[in-house]
């Protein structure tokens, strides 16, 4: 249950944190036992899982960015990552099982992320899609395939192998198309180039095209903000995701503090990303897109990227890379975590002369209470809401019943809402705006102490 100290400052704060998964990372620890993967897997449903390949490596850091990436590979580094990739991947499939009287195995979707992976050249490119075609056995050309990149990297060549080889949705970090933003969010590009980038995305005939922008950036105004997002709806992506500016620990703003925000307190700079979140969901609304969360707003005649059988709040991930994680239904595991680009380069390179990846390293038992607060938690956080019958069928208990306090604060704020005609539980307007600080809410007191004892490095 939330501490009362907890539960005032999420009433005044609505930027605490952006939940995209749950447990966090912070909250893994060394595993004493390192279970085999085989036996991991071995009861679980694989029919409809999810494939994550990540690559740590970024031409810059941004500011901003407290993700697991290093700045550039030196020698042959890239190499020896996806060597060790490769060793990685064919390992988990071995633990998956194949043939024989083994579960079938299948993959749902598949996402390449980071850090950069368009950071690897055209011929690693291919290699990466081979490891998850050859080692995995995931048909990208038959499944939605995500791919981030960043305007410097969205070469020719590249976006040629990406959409060769089956990718649907290519994400592009812009962040803001206004120069001075970009330089004061640590993010050296200019606008010219990124235009020719998104030229060049759209020359190769990518099906989805997805633009990152960020509000919240020291000096930007409700003018400023306008122009990133115009300039972003003229090349008609199918999707874009507006997100809060965070100064976090180890980062290149969380140097400096807060004064690269360009707001007097926090109080001022929580008021100016809440104003300048509804300008820009306002705008992208009467432009023809359709919210479907806080951060992600799709063109209303886009084609969809999720896959019709696959739940992120039940069904299984395998994560491939140092930074990546991988879930079952009583454990979420992973390596390491670092912000701090010495500890970031200790962990590849440990990763990088792994041989034997057979075993779960680094990671949090689930049980089932945290299997419930996960469910609500990545349902409550979508547009569509969740249909409590789904929880019911679930868990055999309505979420009231497990969640009684929080929901009911939620409703009181009015941030949650029930829908009888549609059979959902939703969050309302401001309880969208609002998600960052319901994420955090929710999380047990467990997880919340596991994270709170964390040594970030």
């Amino acid at each position: 249950m939330s501490t009362p100290q907890l539960l005032d400052r999420t009433a005044t704060r609505p930027y605490q944190s952006y939940v995209y998964a749950y447990p966090h990372k912070t909250a893994y620890r060394p595993l004493p036992d390192r279970p085999r993967l085989h036996d991991l897997w071995a009861a679980e449903p694989k029919d409809a899982l999810s494939l994550y390949l990540h690559i740590p490596f970024c031409e810059v850091r941004c500011g901003f960015c407290n993700l697991f990436t290093r700045i550039g590979a030196p020698g042959e580094l890239t190499t020896r990552y996806l060597d060790a990739l490769d060793r990685q991947a064919t390992a988990v499939r071995d633990a998956l099982g194949a043939g024989g009287n083994a579960a079938p195995v299948r993959f749902a979707n598949a996402a390449f992320g980071g850090g950069t992976p368009t950071y690897l050249e055209a011929a690693e490119l291919e290699r990466l899609c081979d490891i998850a075609e050859r080692r995995m056995g995931a048909d990208l050309r038959a499944i939605p395939l995500s791919v981030e990149a960043s305007p410097a990297t969205a070469t020719a060549d590249r976006l040629a192998v990406l959409a060769e080889r089956g990718t649907t949705r290519l994400s592009l970090g812009v962040q803001s198309f206004v120069d001075a933003e970009a330089r004061a969010a640590v993010r050296p590009q200019r606008r010219a180039d990124v235009e020719a980038a998104l030229g060049r995305i759209r020359d190769a005939r990518i099906p989805v095209l997805n633009i990152d922008l960020i509000y919240g950036i020291g000096g930007q105004t409700e003018h400023t903000w306008r122009t990133s997002l115009d300039a972003a709806l003229a090349w008609r992506p199918e999707e874009l995701y507006l997100y809060p500016l965070y100064v976090r620990p180890l980062t290149g703003l969380g140097k400096h503090g807060t004064a690269l925000t360009g707001a007097d307190s926090d109080a001022d700079w929580d008021e100016q990303r809440l104003r300048l979140y509804r300008q820009g969901r306002d705008h992208l609304l009467a432009e023809g897109y359709v919210q479907v969360s806080m951060r992600m707003f799709r063109r209303a005649d886009a084609p969809p990227q999720g896959a019709d059988d696959y739940a992120c709040q039940t069904d299984g991930m395998i994560g491939l890379g140092c930074g990546a994680r991988s879930y079952t239904s009583s454990l979420h595991y992973s390596f390491d975590y670092a912000v701090e680009p010495r500890e970031i380069r200790t962990i590849i390179d440990e990763y990088t002369a792994t041989e034997d990846f057979g075993t779960a390293v680094h990671g949090r038992r689930v049980d089932g209470a945290e299997a419930r607060r996960r469910h609500l938690l990545q349902s409550l956080l979508q547009a569509e809401g969740m249909p409590p019958a789904d929880y019911r069928k679930r868990f055999g208990a309505d979420p009231y019943e497990d969640f009684p306090a929080e929901l009911e604060r939620f409703a009181d704020r009015g941030w949650l809402e029930r829908d009888p005609a549609a059979g959902v539980l939703r969050l309302t307007a401001e309880g969208l705006a609002h998600s960052d600080a319901i994420g955090p809410e929710l999380f047990s007191a467990e997880v919340r102490a596991a994270m709170a004892a964390y040594e970030l490095k």
